[in-house]
C-alpha cells in the first residue's frame, strides 16, 4: 500500500483571459489555492437542487399519479427536515452573532436569504402540481378528496355524527388571553387557529383560539359509497362545525398552520449517566420545547392572524411560507395503500438467490467456499440477509451474533430474529445507534426489547454515530469456531430495502472475520486497532485511505494508461476529497461520480476539474448505494462503503470501506456502475453553474433506464 504523500492545495496555474475563472488579460504564473470558495458549491443550496430533482419526479406525467404524489410527499418531508436541522442551525448561528462561512464562502445570513428565494418557486410548483394536476387525476379515477361543502345532506350528517362521537371529544380549544399565553405546539403538527366573535357582545373584538389536531384521529374521512375511494379532510370537518366547539360565537376566520421547530440535538456522553433517558429526554423536547423555525399557513388565513401567529413565535416574515393547498402533504402517502395499480409503478418481485436456500447448513457451506454479492432491491433482502440472521438464530451450531442497527424501521423482522436468537441461547450483541437522527425513538424501543430478550446491547461510541453496517455470525463446525460476515451500504432495515438501492456482502474470508472481531471490540470497549486485513475504519483511516487512492491515481496516470476514479454515492462535501479530485483532474485523470444528493465539487473548471463530471440519478428507488473505484494503473480495485465522502462520515462518524476481491464480484460491480453511467432517462448532469440539466435520448431505442433495466433483468430470470 503507498504511504501518503503530502496534500498541497497550493498550486501554480498558468492564467490567461480566455480562462472563466480567473480574470487577468496577461498571461503568467499564479498562485491558486484549490480550497479557494470560487470552487465549491454551496452545502445547502447544493442540497436545494436535490430537492428541485425530486420536484421534477412529481411533475413528470409519464408517472401513475399516485407515484407523483408520493415524490409531492417526499419533497415536503425532505424540507421539513432540511427545516429541523439545516436551517435551523444557520438561524442558530446567526442568534447567536457566529459567522461561520460556508463552502462557498456565504455568511449564514446570506444563506437563509438565498435559501428562501430558492423555495419560494419550489413551492409554486409543488403547489401547482397538486392541485391541478395529480388532484384532480385522482378524482378522475375514482379517489376524490371532496369539499365539506359539496357535500350531500345525507353525507353531512353522517360526518356530523363521526365529528360528535368520535372527534369532538379528542379535540382541545386552546383560547389566547392574558391567562392563557400562546400554547406550545408540537413541532409539525396540523393545527387550526380561529378569530370568534361573541354573539351576545355587540364589540367587533376577535378572540383567538387554537386546536391542534390529535394524530391519533385520521386526516382522510371516508365517505360511504361502493366502489369509490372519497374522503373529506378532517380540517374541514372540524372548521366547517366549529360553532358547536365554540358555542355562542361567530366563526370569523378559521385556517390551518403548522409550526416547524429546531429538531437537533447534541448530547454531552461523557455527562449523561443515562444515555437512553437523556436521548429520550431529548426526543422529547424536539416535539415541544425546541425553538421554531417556520410557520405554514393557508393562503386564506388573514393577514392579522398571520401577524400574531409570527410575532407569537418570535419569527421574522421571511420565516412564514404561505401555500394554497392543504398543509401536511406527507400524510398523503397514506393514499398509497389503496389498490389502484393502474395509478401505481408496476409491482415487482425481488430476485430469491439460488445460494440461499431452505436448508440452513447450505448456505453457509456455499458462503464458505464462495462470497457472495447481492443488489437490492432487485435482489431479495427478506430471502437473503434476514435469511442469514433468522437462520441463525435457530441454527445449534450458531453460538453468537453481533451487529450494528442504524435504522430498523417499525416491526423489524431483524430484532424479532436477534430476541429469538437470544432466547434460544445465542450470544447476541446488538449495537444500536441512539443518535440516528429522527429514528431514536424507534431505536430505543428496539434496544429496550432486545435486552429484555436477553441481548447484550451497546449504545454508542461515545462522540461519534456509528453508521457501519455489519453482521457477524460465529459457528462451531468440526469443533473450531467459524465466523461469517455480512457487510452493506445500507441499513438492517426490510421495509427501506424495498425502496432503496444498496449493495450486501457475505464472506467466511478468515481476515474478514478477523477484523470484524477487532471492530466490535473498538465498538464495545477500549481497543484501538490498527492492522486491519480489509477493513477500512473511519474516523481513524478512512479519510487518509481514500486520499492515498486518489493520489495514487495521479502518480500512475499517464497518456498511454490513464487513470480513473469511478465512484457512487449519495453526496460529497469535503474540503480535503474535493481538492485531491481537483488535483487528479488536473493531472489528466478521469472521474466519474454519481451523486445523488448533495454536492460542492464543481465540475468542468477550465484548469481545475475539466475531467470530472457529475451525475445525479432519481428514480423509483432512493439511490443509496456506495461503490468506489479506481483503476490503479490497470491493477483495478474496488471497494463498497457505508460512508459519503462528506466531513460527518469521515471525521465523526465510525464507518467501513472494505474491498471486494473476488474477480466475478468486481464485474457485477462494474456493471453496475456502467449501467447507471449509461443511463439516459432519469440522470441529471451537473453543470458548474450549480444547476442540473436532464438527460434525454435521442430516440425511444436509445432510450436506458438503470433502475428499469435491472428490474427487467430479475424479471427475465424469475421467467425463464
Amino acid at each position: 500500500m503507498l504511504e501518503p504523500n503530502e496534500f498541497k492545495n497550493e498550486i501554480n496555474v498558468a492564467v490567461t483571459s480566455s480562462n472563466p475563472v480567473f480574470h487577468n488579460s496577461k498571461k503568467k504564473k499564479e498562485k491558486l489555492s484549490l480550497s479557494s470558495n470560487e470552487y465549491y458549491f454551496n452545502r445547502e443550496l447544493s442540497l436545494i437542487e436535490f430537492q428541485k430533482r425530486v420536484l421534477a419526479e412529481a411533475e413528470n406525467t409519464q408517472l401513475p399519479a399516485m407515484e407523483r404524489l408520493k415524490f409531492c410527499a417526499i419533497l415536503s418531508s425532505n424540507l421539513d427536515e432540511f427545516f429541523m436541522i439545516r436551517v435551523a442551525g444557520l438561524k442558530s448561528q446567526v442568534s447567536s452573532d457566529v459567522v461561520e462561512l460556508s463552502y462557498d464562502g456565504m455568511t449564514p445570513h446570506d444563506q437563509l436569504i438565498e435559501i428562501r428565494r430558492q423555495l419560494l418557486p419550489i413551492y409554486k410548483k409543488q403547489e401547482e402540481i397538486v392541485t391541478q394536476e395529480i388532484l384532480p387525476e385522482l378524482a378522475k379515477n375514482g379517489i376524490i378528496i371532496e369539499q365539506y361543502v359539496n357535500l350531500s345532506r345525507d353525507e353531512k350528517l353522517e360526518i356530523k355524527n363521526y365529528f360528535l362521537t368520535q372527534i369532538l371529544p379528542l379535540l382541545t380549544p386552546l383560547s389566547l388571553g392574558p391567562a392563557n399565553p400562546f400554547p406550545r405546539l408540537i413541532n409539525r403538527s396540523l393545527n387550526i387557529a380561529f378569530a370568534l366573535k361573541s354573539k351576545e357582545n355587540g364589540n367587533d373584538e376577535k378572540n383567538i383560539a387554537f386546536i391542534q389536531l390529535p394524530l391519533i384521529l385520521p386526516r382522510f374521512l371516508p365517505l360511504s359509497q361502493k366502489n369509490n375511494f372519497r374522503f373529506v379532510l378532517i380540517e374541514q370537518v372540524i372548521i366547517s362545525l366549529a360553532e358547536i366547539i365554540f358555542p355562542g360565537f361567530i366563526v370569523e376566520a378559521a385556517n390551518t398552520f403548522r409550526i416547524t421547530r429546531d429538531a437537533d440535538f447534541e448530547i454531552a456522553e461523557d455527562e449523561a449517566d443515562d444515555l437512553l433517558s437523556e436521548i429520550a429526554e431529548q426526543v422529547r423536547q424536539r416535539n415541544w420545547g425546541k425553538a421554531p423555525v417556520r410557520l405554514e399557513a393557508t393562503a386564506k388565513m388573514p393577514e392579522y392572524l398571520v401577524t400574531l401567529l409570527m410575532k407569537s413565535l418570535e419569527l421574522e416574515p421571511n420565516d412564514v411560507y404561505i401555500h394554497n393547498r392543504p398543509l401536511n402533504l406527507s400524510d398523503f402517502m397514506e393514499l398509497m395503500k389503496i389498490d389502484k395499480r393502474n395509478l401505481k409503478d408496476l409491482p415487482f418481485i425481488s430476485k430469491k438467490l439460488s445460494e440461499f436456500s431452505d436448508d440452513t447448513t447450505s448456505f453457509f457451506e456455499y458462503i464458505k467456499k464462495n462470497d457472495i454479492l447481492v443488489h437490492h432491491p432487485y435482489d431479495s433482502f427478506t430471502s437473503t440477509t434476514l435469511k442469514f440472521i433468522e437462520k441463525s438464530s435457530c441454527d445449534p451450531d450458531v453460538l453468537a451474533i453481533k451487529i450494528t442497527l442504524y435504522r430498523t424501521g417499525s416491526n423489524s423482522a431483524v430484532v424479532e430474529a436477534l430476541k429469538k436468537a437470544a432466547e434460544n441461547g445465542k450470544y447476541v450483541t446488538a449495537f444500536v445507534e441512539l443518535k440516528a437522527r429522527f429514528d431514536e425513538e424507534k431505536n430505543i424501543i428496539w434496544a429496550r426489547a432486545l435486552e429484555q430478550a436477553g441481548a447484550h446491547v451497546v449504545y454508542g461510541v461515545p462522540g461519534l454515530k456509528t453508521h457501519c453496517k455489519i453482521c457477524m455470525i460465529v459457528r462451531k463446525e468440526a469443533g473450531k469456531l467459524k465466523t461469517y460476515v455480512h457487510l452493506s451500504t445500507g441499513n438492517y432495515n426490510q421495509i427501506t430495502s424495498r425502496l432503496y438501492t444498496d449493495v450486501g456482502f457475505f464472506t467466511a474470508n478468515n481476515k474478514f472475520g478477523e477484523d470484524a472481531t477487532y471492530l466490535f471490540n473498538y465498538l464495545t470497549s477500549y481497543s484501538y486497532h490498527k492492522n486491519w486485513n480489509y477493513l477500512i475504519v473511519a474516523p481513524n483511516d478512512l479519510r487518509l485511505r481514500l486520499l492515498r487512492l486518489i493520489e495514487r491515481e495521479i502518480e500512475l496516470h499517464t497518456p498511454e494508461n490513464p487513470g480513473m476514479i469511478f465512484a457512487k454515492m449519495n453526496a460529497i462535501a469535503h474540503k480535503d476529497i474535493i481538492p485531491a479530485l481537483y488535483k487528479a483532474s488536473q493531472k489528466g485523470v478521469k472521474i466519474k461520480l454519481l451523486v445523488r444528493g448533495i454536492c460542492c465539487l464543481k465540475p468542468n473548471i477550465k484548469g481545475i476539474s475539466e475531467n470530472i463530471e457529475v451525475r445525479s440519478i432519481i428514480g423509483r428507488f432512493l439511490e443509496h448505494s456506495r461503490i468506489f473505484y479506481f483503476k490503479n494503473g490497470g491493477n483495478e480495485e474496488y471497494y463498497l462503503a457505508s460512508a459519503d465522502w462528506m466531513s460527518r462520515n469521515l471525521n465523526r462518524r465510525v464507518e467501513i470501506m472494505f474491498p471486494i476481491i473476488d474477480e466475478n464480484l468486481k464485474k457485477q460491480l462494474l456493471k453496475i456502475l456502467n449501467i447507471y453511467w449509461e443511463d439516459n432517462s432519469k440522470s441529471w448532469r451537473l453543470l458548474n453553474n450549480g444547476q442540473y440539466e436532464k438527460l434525454s435520448p435521442m430516440n425511444e431505442e436509445e432510450k436506458v433506464s438503470a433502475q428499469e433495466y435491472f428490474l427487467e433483468e430479475i424479471q427475465n430470470y424469475i421467467l425463464f
